[in-house]
């Protein structure tokens, strides 16, 4: 009987920084892309442009987790922003397999905050208090695990 293959679920990750393992409810923005440029010469025969690769561009990193009471971490990070300088740190983001184990790893180097948002508070609501971060950063890479 032949074994069957299924796509990785997304729902067992690891977000470590620092050297600290911090859990997120939702991570995305994991993205990059390559910026097109477009060039023609003045006495070019042809009437289109040529098309190459340009800077890579990458877009930010949002984190999203359960508020603990007494844990400000995030504003805590954002505060250290001031003229010009800013704490910033490497992420390791970790897609886990049944056994635990890494299948995806990707590698956010430079990263440091540039948005936090406080949870939506809802008198008649029933969720829990999620707080997110956007993280702006320098690199992305993937390996497989």
């Amino acid at each position: 009987m032949a074994e069957h293959t299924y796509p990785l679920p997304a729902f067992h990750f690891r977000v470590e920084w620092g050297g600290a393992n911090v859990g997120f409810s939702e991570v995305s923005g994991l993205t990059q892309e390559v910026q097109l440029i477009e060039y023609r010469q003045g006495n070019s025969p042809d009437s289109s442009s040529i098309k190459m690769p340009g800077l890579r561009k990458y877009n930010n990193v949002t984190l999203k987790r359960g508020i603990m009471a007494g844990d400000n971490d995030f504003f805590k990070w954002l505060s250290t922003v001031a003229l010009n300088t800013i704490e910033r740190r490497d992420l390791t983001i970790t897609l886990l397999n049944e056994s635990h184990e890494a299948v995806m790893v990707w590698s956010v180097l430079q990263a440091f905050p540039v948005k936090v948002e406080g949870p939506g508070l809802k008198a008649t609501g029933n969720e829990v208090a999620i707080e997110s971060m956007e993280l702006a950063h320098e690199g992305l890479t993937l390996t497989n695990g």
